[in-house]
């Protein structure tokens, strides 16, 4: 069974060398340790011609002229890491890993997709120099072989399977890496390759180095045949960066930015895998507006850090105010994931605020309505939402995450005209919102409450179900869906069941002027009242119903009458409302046309007909206000 091994060689420097493109092209080393003994553990073949030697302190590395000296990062490992097996599991389901450099991949039915294992081990070393690495790719018939001459030999190495230990024989002893009591007791034998370690007696090997010395050789053989240890892939995509200096302008920004979205969107690719979220952290220079701003802030939340205690204790106990909260405002603290709000601060958050230890971090989620891997159109996306709500201070370094999705597969017709790019579509609208706000572009979401026509606009999403809920909890007469088609199968046949009559509201709704006819429950005489204001004792048994309207200019008849329905709620609260509503058909007079010859009777009476039925009657939701006796239309039905 084949497997092959991606080795990347010097790993820490390149780890770097991948957030920092640029540094290629300079002699560059890593520093690492506890200030102030930092000391060179890694260095390329510029910095070394230059005389950079591994362990040289930083006073003596700072002498050498034109030497770019950077600290050890492990999130950087980490994330070079995590893209150099996203890079093997783009080839084979089966990986294991077995060093942060080293990755070993199971090769089993591989050969025929990609035409053989030569040609699969040069598209290993090619992705991995688009993901910013430089590596050693082997392929051998056991994973210590394979391993073995990946660390060995550079570029590409197959092994066959009768010349393993022949090309195995010719690396040095060190390729096996073996501790350093062995080690130099091999050099005391003279034993300095792989072959002659080969060529030692086997009785003898192990009487003197142990069961170490009998593995040791069976490495250098290439006879070790143990299993695979498979790995569970993790599904995070993260990435960081530190620039050398605090960045305070949107162009470089935008350029790190770009570098590390390139990254991810490079790794989601890998994967077969889009996102729908991405989030952003960047930690702030504290300056001298940010310190006041801390000490104004915790001035201002010593005050409330009380009152948030005393809050949660009421939660914890149960012992909560009686009186309910604003519908849409309670909906967006119930759900503080969905309305892009962060939750309630903790115990912790608030000690952190009173002892002044919270730093100063910028975050903000980034979410879309459909999956993609666009760095292009990503960064613009960022671009557009740091122009509008940019960082109070420089920034020291940039934390970038992404939340895998799945990609999304769209088959166009023949004869069907192409729709708009979705992530053409989403940068329109993220520029849109930053000139009318992004409380105001989006999709209208209806608000869990009995306030008429009430509502929030939400994030636009074409791809979440439209259809509601069938069960009990849903209103199918508020939710547009008529009885016959609550059994939850949508179809063609129950699509003509649908109501056709919609509301048009008008935003604001328009005042009117209305003449009613006061109806007793008790009396049938009629009373004329225009604009009626009365709410003595006397007209509270009066049902008073509209007979004629007054509005844009025209009086109009109402032939009809349905109502009142009366609604109130949020009676604790300023914006509360009282109010009765009628849905009324009015006519309205046929403007007069004066008959000439180029203007006949029949014209006119084709005209007149075509008025009464399009200008002549409407159908109109009319409000009147129970507080104030005032009218408005609210809308009218098409």
């Amino acid at each position: 069974m084949p497997f092959a091994c991606i080795h990347v060689p010097n790993f820490i420097l390149q780890a770097a060398l991948r957030i920092e493109p640029g540094l290629r092209l300079q002699p560059a080393g890593i520093l690492d340790g506890t200030p102030p003994f930092f000391t060179v553990i890694a260095k390329n073949k510029k910095a070394g011609a230059l005389g950079l030697q591994i362990g040289m302190t930083k006073s003596q590395a700072e002498q050498i002229q034109g030497l770019e000296l950077r600290r050890r990062s492990i999130e950087h490992e980490a994330a070079a890491h995590a893209a150099l097996a996203d890079l093997a599991l783009s080839f084979s389901p089966r990986i294991e890993e077995t060093a942060a450099d080293t990755i070993i991949l199971d090769l089993a039915g591989l050969a025929q997709l990609f035409g053989g294992f030569e040609k699969l081990a040069q598209r290993l070393g090619r992705r991995a120099k688009k993901f910013g690495l430089s590596a050693q790719v082997a392929v051998g018939s056991n994973p210590e072989a394979a391993q073995l001459a990946a660390r060995g030999f550079a570029g590409v190495t197959v092994l066959a399977a009768d010349e393993e230990t022949e090309r195995l024989g010719s690396l040095p002893i060190t390729a096996l890496n073996p501790s350093l009591e062995i080690r130099e007791t091999l050099e005391r034998w003279g034993v300095r390759t792989c072959q002659a370690l080969a060529a030692l007696p086997v009785a003898q090997l192990s009487e003197r180095l142990g069961q170490e010395g009998v593995r040791l050789q069976e490495l250098a053989r290439g006879v070790n045949g143990r299993a695979l240890i498979p790995t569970i892939a993790a599904m995070e995509f993260e990435e960081a960066m530190e620039p050398d200096t605090a960045v305070s302008e949107l162009e470089p920004l935008s350029f790190l930015l770009g570098r590390l979205l390139d990254q991810l969107c490079g790794r989601l690719s890998a994967r077969a895998l889009a996102t729908n979220e991405i989030r952003l952290r960047m930690e702030l220079e504290p300056g001298e507006e940010e310190i006041f701003g801390i000490a104004e802030k915790k001035k201002h939340t010593n005050t409330n850090i009380d009152r948030i205690r005393r809050g949660a204790a009421l939660r914890g106990s149960g012992l909560t105010s009686g009186a309910p909260t604003n519908p849409g405002i309670d909906q967006v603290e119930r759900h503080p994931k969905r309305a892009g709000l962060r939750p309630a601060p903790t115990n912790a958050e608030v000690n952190a605020v009173a002892s002044g230890s919270a730093q100063l971090i910028y975050e903000h989620a980034l979410r879309l309505p459909l999956a993609m891997r666009d760095s292009k159109a990503l960064l613009r996306l960022w671009r557009l939402h740091l122009e509008a709500h940019p960082p109070a201070s420089p920034i020291v370094k940039i934390t970038m995450k992404a939340e895998p999705a799945k990609v999304r597969f769209a088959q166009s017709g023949l004869f069907v005209p192409l729709s708009p790019d979705p992530e053409k579509l989403e940068i329109t609208m993220a520029r849109t919102g930053h000139f009318v706000g992004a409380a105001n572009i989006g999709s209208p979401e209806l608000l869990d409450t009995h306030r008429p026509l009430a509502f929030r606009v939400g994030r636009f999403n074409p791809l979440e179900a439209s259809l509601p809920d069938t069960d009990f909890g849903e209103s199918s007469v508020s939710s547009g869906i008529s009885p016959g088609v609550s059994s939850g199968i949508y179809s063609a046949e129950s699509a003509s069941l649908l109501p056709a009559t919609a509301l048009r509201v008008f935003r604001p709704a328009m005042p009117v002027r209305v003449e009613a006819r006061a109806n007793s429950r008790d009396d049938t005489s009629d009373k004329a009242h225009e604009n009626s204001r009365d709410t003595t004792h006397e007209t509270m048994n009066k049902v008073h119903a509209p007979a004629r309207v007054y509005f844009g200019g025209v009086w109009g008849d109402v032939m009809a009458a349905s109502g009142p329905w009366r609604t109130s709620g949020d009676w604790w609260m300023d914006d509360s409302w009282n109010q009765d509503e009628w849905d009324l058909e009015i006519e309205f007079p046929i403007p007069a046309v004066k008959e000439t010859n180029a203007f006949s009777r029949a014209a006119f009476s084709h005209t007149a007909q075509k008025a009464e039925s399009t200008r002549g009657r409407g159908v109109y939701r009319i409000v009147r206000e129970r507080a104030t006796g005032d009218w408005f239309v609210r809308g009218v039905y098409d």
